[in-house]
């Protein structure tokens, strides 16, 4: 953060202290796919704001003053975890001056220690293997099942906070599960066909969302997480989509496409750009979003096939 939005950071958090009288909850999510989870299990008995859009890369978000303010004012913090936000959110926090919302209390909540990871590094760490996050893949959202999982655990503490609501979370979480079961039936029936096929990904954020489908990631565009490709490892990957015949080219929409526009070309693999997340502004839910995103891979994949 610039010198101006450290000052402005302190400004707001002494304008608007935290503790004042409300009448709802209010709960802030790093990522729309959190929130959205969120706002299927606080119903109308929360307000709940994400921290950053579907088309910002999580990794690196400006800390704006205006989060500041979100936080400042939230009684319940979830995060992804994993490190995924320790480039912005830390000096977000101490700028909140938030007591309620950090680290090691009731209103701060890492949803990571309530999915099944996949990814987790069992070797020593350093730089040249690129951004390796420590504790496991952090792309977890995309996986139905871990969506439910959160979704109990935000249930769980909203609880604590919020003793009242316990029966109606409870029962928001219990339905939101049975939804996305019933939906997860039918993506298996549309994907039926083409379980086993084997796909490339620009970034190492969709093998949740491929090992829940039944795909299979073969390559990644990226030779190392958070590393541009380079003009050989984009060679190698075009060799082994060609020798594979690899239809599907997946990449999120905040990453530029120039490469993966050049792979498609060569390769003829269909390029879907998908969603970073869930579109909270346009009324998109959880499942929504993932409809949408099952119905693009199947229609190019019938695309490919026919």
């Amino acid at each position: 953060m610039t010198r101006l939005h450290v000052s402005l950071v302190t400004l707001i958090a002494l304008l608007f202290p935290a503790g004042a009288a409300q009448a709802r909850l209010k709960l802030a999510a790093t990522v729309p796919d959190l929130a959205a989870i969120a706002r299927e299990v606080t119903g109308n008995r929360a307000d709940v704001y994400s921290l950053t859009l579907p088309t910002q890369d999580p990794h690196f978000v400006d800390a704006r003053p205006h989060l500041v303010l979100k936080l400042n004012r939230a009684d319940l913090l979830l995060t992804v975890g994993l490190e995924l936000e320790v480039g912005w959110l830390p000096v977000l926090l101490t700028g909140a001056r938030n007591a309620k919302i950090q680290p090691g209390t009731d209103g701060y909540l890492d949803c990571s220690t309530l999915v099944r990871l996949k990814q987790v590094p069992r070797q020593k760490l350093d730089r040249s293997m690129g951004d390796i996050h420590p504790g496991g893949n952090p792309h977890y959202l995309v996986d139905p099942d871990n969506a439910i999982r959160v979704a109990r655990g935000v249930a769980t503490q909203l609880a604590r906070l919020d003793s009242d609501g316990r029966g109606a979370y409870d029962k928001n979480a219990a339905d939101f599960a049975e939804r996305l079961k019933q939906a997860r039936k039918r993506w298996a029936a549309q994907l039926a066909p083409y379980r086993g096929t084997e796909v490339v990904a620009y970034h190492k954020s969709w093998v949740y969302f491929t090992d829940a489908m039944g795909l299979k990631i073969v390559e990644h565009l990226e030779p190392k997480p958070g590393i541009p490709p380079s003009a050989a490892h984009v060679l190698r990957v075009i060799r082994t989509m060609q020798a594979k015949k690899v239809p599907i080219l997946l990449q999120e929409e905040y990453y530029p496409d120039r490469t993966a526009q050049l792979v498609s070309k060569k390769t003829g693999a269909r390029l879907l750009i998908l969603s970073g997340g869930t579109h909270l502004q346009q009324g998109q839910t959880y499942l929504k979003r993932m409809d949408a995103m099952v119905d693009m891979l199947v229609a190019a994949l019938r695309a490919k096939k026919g």
